[in-house]
């Protein structure tokens, strides 16, 4: 990939920036005689990072040229770029973020919980990229029934194929669930390999018949928002659905159900 026209001269100034604000020290280098400007010098990024002077200083002069997601991982070390740094820099020189992890469990954040709870009588809860239910408020758990689930068993493309009390919720279930499947192999070109979405997916390949012959399908569609019904005290209920997208570097999504008139 190359980097767009109008990001080189960023890229560039975004490389000296960060350059310029390290010691020799932080990096584990001797701080010798004084020098002229501040920070690394070229070179000494160009080594650490294991490419030639010249290229690198081709790349911070915002000459076009070709750049790896290795090198790019390895230029963030060198510079000490956080996450959201790291993903600036991707998107400068690829004009696309880094494909993260698929490890995304973590602490909802105060808000999100807030604003869930305050969906009743809706439906919400909240999925991470691998769909494990993180949290949920009492409407969604009615229907669901989360809390009966370990949180290690608590993800929801797990329970749509393999617990029959959430299969027999959701109406038309061989039609909607191929959709809710494609909507998760949407994300999951997001997970690095090896990580514990692969394992989630290679563990469901052996227990669900229906998984493994969809999964092989390697169907894409557009988000999954729209309406679907849901068996409801016996009866089959109209519900619009959207995910909404409320940490993107954790990738975090907030489910809503909410029902509609028939």
């Amino acid at each position: 990939m190359r980097s767009l026209e109008r990001t080189r001269k960023e890229l560039a100034a975004f490389l000296r920036a960060r350059r310029e604000r390290l010691s020799p020290s932080e990096v584990g280098l001797p701080e010798g005689r004084r020098r002229r400007t501040p920070g690394l010098r070229r070179e000494e990024v160009a080594a650490l990072a294991g490419v030639g002077l010249t290229w690198y200083t081709w790349l911070e002069q915002g000459r076009d040229i070709g750049v790896s997601a290795t090198f790019l991982d390895n230029l963030a070390r060198v510079l000490k770029l956080d996450a959201y740094e790291r993903r600036h820099l991707y998107l400068l020189a690829h004009a696309r973020p880094p494909s993260e992890p698929g490890k995304t469990w973590c602490v909802v954040p105060p808000m999100v919980s807030r604003v869930m709870h305050d969906l009743t009588p809706h439906l919400a809860f909240v999925l991470n990229l691998r769909w494990d239910v993180l949290a949920f408020n009492e409407a969604a758990d009615r229907i669901f029934s989360f809390a009966s689930h370990q949180p290690e068993r608590r993800n929801f493309l797990w329970l749509l194929f393999t617990d029959a009390f959430v299969r027999e919720r959701i109406c038309n279930w061989q039609e909607q669930a191929p959709l809710m499947l494609s909507s998760f192999r949407r994300g999951f070109a997001h997970a690095s390999q090896g990580s514990d979405i692969h394992e989630l997916v290679n563990e469901l390949k052996k227990v669900s018949p229906e998984f493994m012959q969809w999964w092989q399908q390697h169907d894409v569609h557009a988000t999954c928002n729209g309406a679907r019904r849901l068996l409801i005290e016996g009866q089959p209920q109209l519900f619009g659905h959207t995910s909404l997208t409320v940490d993107e570097d954790r990738h975090l999504h907030l489910v809503v159900y909410a029902r509609q008139s028939q």
